[in-house]
């Protein structure tokens, strides 16, 4: 699968952090920027899907290597999920995110996340 294809389960992840939560919650490490992602309960709520139908997505995406999953801490974009996750909510909402975040954050955000996907891996 492409990462595009996932895109429909990354906007309502964007739609939940700018409408609902209002923030977005970032990590800093060596290998990028992660993104805290909303659960599986709460994108099944507001796709209006059963929780079930959102777990193999997310299965898939970790496959793609989008989210990386860790039990009792949450789910978290990898480098490529942060920059597609940018990508989408650029795209998509980008006068609600820089209303949230401010423009200076979310273009900081965007090109660290692009150094972050362009390096070569050690």
């Amino acid at each position: 699968m492409s990462t595009h294809e996932h895109d429909d389960i990354i906007d309502a992840a964007v739609r939940i952090l700018l409408e609902e939560d209002r923030c977005l919650t970032v990590g800093f490490s060596p290998d990028g920027i992660s993104l805290r992602f909303p659960t599986t309960r709460k994108l099944a709520e507001h796709l209006g899907i059963p929780h079930y139908y959102v777990l193999p997505r997310f299965g898939e995406m970790e496959r793609d290597g989008l989210i990386r999953r860790a039990e009792r801490v949450g789910i978290s974009t990898t480098a490529a999920g942060t920059e597609r996750l940018l990508a989408v909510m650029a795209e998509r909402h980008g006068e609600r995110a820089e209303e949230v975040l401010g423009a200076g954050v979310l273009r900081a955000l965007e090109i660290r996340a692009a150094q972050a996907s362009s390096s070569p891996e050690e």
